[in-house]
């Protein structure tokens, strides 16, 4: 068992990513993106920004959004322990793992980094609490069962909290969201990599704010 000092990872930052509710999930092939990218998040009304590191631009990317203080910025699809500490260098203040990453993990807890591990499954979700976690990424959601599933499969877990991500849009994020396990939504439908790669940002800044305006929705 390993004992979570929930202070110095980030608990804060996870009150800040359930108020904004959403977490766009965004591919970078450029770093000269990330500055624009950034400004269109926070003309959107969307200060949130995962970095998947999928790409050799995602590290100069997020020093660029880095800038912006007002800004949570996390890198996602982290696999290994160096990785973090590439992210964490970068301006990375959370990481996000697709899968159950127990040495990723270990180097978050090591460094007081905030991690959302991927959990697909009860005993994936009783590993993540062995390191002492409340907060895991379900992925990816619609090709598991969807918000159906999520419900089911955290109902005994009721102190853990979950950001579905993958395959979630417009259409079917409320679904998700009115979960009460649920604290935020990864997705991608905002920030579509076509659009960046087109510096098409005003339309990203349009896609922003209907999704702000949509969650917000009494």
């Amino acid at each position: 068992m390993f004992n979570l000092d929930t202070e110095k990872c980030g608990v804060g930052l996870v009150d800040k990513m359930s108020v904004h509710q959403l977490v766009p999930v965004i591919v970078m092939d450029r770093a000269e993106d990330g500055k624009p990218l950034a400004e269109a998040l926070i003309e959107g009304g969307l200060p949130v920004a995962e970095v998947t590191m999928r790409t050799s631009a995602a590290l100069g990317a997020m020093k660029q959004i880095g800038a912006y203080s007002d800004i949570l910025l996390g890198a996602g699809t982290v696999l290994t322990a160096d990785q973090v500490d590439m992210a964490v260098d970068s301006g990375a203040s959370y990481i996000i793992s697709p899968g159950m990453h127990e040495e990723v993990v270990e180097r978050c807890l090591d460094l007081g980094v905030l991690v959302i591990p991927g959990v697909i499954t009860p005993s994936d979700i009783a590993k993540a609490m062995s390191y002492g976690l409340d907060l895991v990424k379900f992925f990816p959601a619609e090709s598991f069962g969807g918000a159906k599933t999520l419900k089911a499969m955290a109902a005994p877990y009721g102190e853990m909290r979950f950001v579905p991500t993958g395959g979630i849009n417009a259409g079917n994020v409320m679904d998700y969201l009115t979960l009460p396990s649920v604290a935020a939504c990864g997705g991608s439908w905002m920030v579509e990599r076509g659009l960046i790669q087109e510096g098409n940002f005003t339309e990203i800044v349009s896609r922003v704010r209907g999704a702000v305006d949509l969650v917000k929705k009494p």
